[in-house]
């Protein structure tokens, strides 16, 4: 939601079930390092997604170094989505914004998964559950992207485009809702995808919006950023 600039880009909403950390994913036999070095953080850096978690534990994603707020400095993690650095199995990249090296640079360096998840777990405990936080993602499977083979004609079709992360709590709350109406919807992962964060980035800068949070919902053109269910029946009716 927007409120909760948060958020899953990078993607939230928000995230997780309260004390319980998010869906993880293990890195196989063999897994890449992740390389700090191969990801650059200036102040002036643009086209990021900057990942940054309030002091309740939700997540909240930003396109560059100043829209981060300095309560959420402290631990960000980047992805650039013209790369496939950050996307590690197990490992994500986290800057530290609050001070620039004497090159201009963000120190930035190596965390699984689990750890930077943790941070927000930590937080959450501090100040209780939030409604976001305390929704559980949706069991059900997501739903397949448009590129699948497998996908059929009515789904190809499908009215509804919700571009966010795995984490993001508001995310699995827009396509249970979307599914509890019958609503045929793809899911694109922004943070598993550069090709749909570009896609994104796009459609945005196209309607003049900024990426403050996830999910970004496009029905038929008309994109809104966060879930708000009264505003997806009103485009869906307009659309459908």
């Amino acid at each position: 939601m927007r409120g909760r600039r948060l958020a899953a880009w990078l993607l939230a909403a928000s995230l997780v079930v309260a004390g319980a950390p998010a869906c993880k994913r293990h890195s196989g036999v063999g897994a890449p390092e992740a390389d700090p070095s191969s990801i650059v953080v200036k102040a002036d850096s643009q086209g990021l997604l900057l990942t940054w978690i309030d002091d309740k534990g939700d997540f909240h994603v930003e396109m560059s170094v100043a829209e981060v707020p300095l309560m959420g400095r402290d631990a960000v993690r980047v992805v650039d989505p013209t790369k496939d650095e950050g996307t590690h199995a197990d490992q994500v990249f986290v800057a530290d914004l609050r001070a620039a090296r004497a090159d201009g640079t963000f120190p930035v360096r190596a965390m699984t998964r689990a750890e930077f998840e943790g941070l927000a777990v930590a937080r959450r405990e501090k100040t209780g559950p939030t409604l976001a936080s305390a929704a559980a993602p949706s069991p059900s499977a997501p739903a397949p992207a448009a590129s699948d083979p497998a996908v059929g004609p009515a789904v190809a079709r499908a009215p509804v485009i919700v571009y966010g992360a795995e984490w993001c709590g508001a995310c699995h709350q827009a396509m249970k809702y979307l599914k509890s109406r019958g609503i045929p919807f793809v899911e694109k992962d922004v943070e598993k995808d550069p090709a749909a964060a570009r896609e994104m980035q796009a459609k945005l800068a196209k309607a003049g919006l900024r990426a403050g949070s996830i999910p970004v919902i496009d029905v038929r053109g008309k994109v809104m950023v966060g879930f708000n269910a009264a505003e997806i029946d009103s485009a869906l009716g307009a659309a459908l």
